[in-house]
């Protein structure tokens, strides 16, 4: 596994750099941001929506994965590709309108057949598909519109940075289970080195990532406070995933990439960080 995870890692880390870099050429020849990440995305909340289908057909929820991706991919427009010009009120107005489709046309399908047995597990399924692929992954993208490419590589990095600071802490010097029943191999000992290794990488992200011309430097201290909280926000991402996988009984999602299991195995920590992310950023 280790093996896999190092080649395949590589691989991966090489590939998203490239896009970053060739969204910001895009950018800067064109004068639209996101460009190149917005049909990633879409093809990763494809993937992810499917793999998501897999957790709710192990409890027999009739949910196919088609589906899901429509209601991942409406979820990824909300939050990444509502008009710019749009008013605080419209964009809300927005927001809700998609939640409502999503409902309403939930509702027609799963009630298709004149039965009512499943309806309710398979219209909450695919909300959830919505907001926590959709949505939540969309603001992602949202993070590259109103900053750098190179922003959003420094989130993903700081909240991964937190997996490796923990996996290694943890394994030296981890003595206190976290949460024993979810994750045992998860320690507090284990917490604390990830989110210090976040908070360094999101130290040297103020100091060296670009900033937008008309904003100020961010300080150091900020960065050790954006680290910390997106570290600590990375690990109960990856406790959430802990528990949908665990409650289907499986290991992974998938077996897509090997060493990692599969797409929602690597962006389960992203996902939840998202959020939080794009408002420290805005704050800051």
């Amino acid at each position: 596994m280790l093996k896999h995870r190092l080649t395949y890692g590589v691989i991966l880390i090489a590939a998203l750099i490239g896009m970053i870099w060739a969204d910001e050429w895009l950018a800067h020849e064109t004068g639209v941001r996101a460009i190149l990440l917005l049909p990633v995305a879409a093809v990763i909340v494809v993937l992810a929506s499917r793999e998501i289908g897999g957790i709710f057909r192990a409890h027999a929820i009739p949910t196919p994965g088609w589906f899901l991706a429509l209601a991942g991919l409406l979820g990824l427009a909300t939050s990444a590709a509502t008009p710019d010009d749009l008013g605080t009120i419209s964009g809300v107005a927005f927001a809700g309108t998609s939640a409502a489709l999503v409902l309403i046309a939930s509702m027609i399908y799963y009630t298709r057949d004149h039965t009512t047995e499943g309806v309710v597990a398979a219209v909450a399924s695919t909300l959830l598909c919505f907001v926590y692929v959709g949505v939540m992954g969309g603001l992602l993208v949202a993070i590259r519109k109103e900053h750098s490419g190179w922003w959003l590589l420094a989130v993903l990095a700081i909240t991964k940075s937190c997996d490796i600071g923990a996996y290694f802490t943890g394994t030296l010097i981890g003595r206190h289970k976290l949460i024993p029943w979810l994750s045992p191999g998860k320690t507090w000992e284990g917490l604390v080195g990830g989110m210090a290794a976040s908070a360094g990488v999101a130290v040297l992200a103020t100091t060296f990532v670009p900033h937008a011309p008309a904003t100020q430097d961010p300080y150091w201290w900020e960065g050790l406070i954006l680290g910390a909280v997106l570290g600590a926000v990375g690990q109960a991402g990856d406790l959430v995933a802990s528990v949908f996988k665990r409650d289907a009984g499986i290991k992974d999602y998938s077996a897509a990439l090997p060493g990692f299991g599969g797409v929602m195995d690597i962006i389960d920590s992203p996902l939840l960080v998202a959020p939080v992310a794009y408002w420290i950023l805005k704050i800051i």
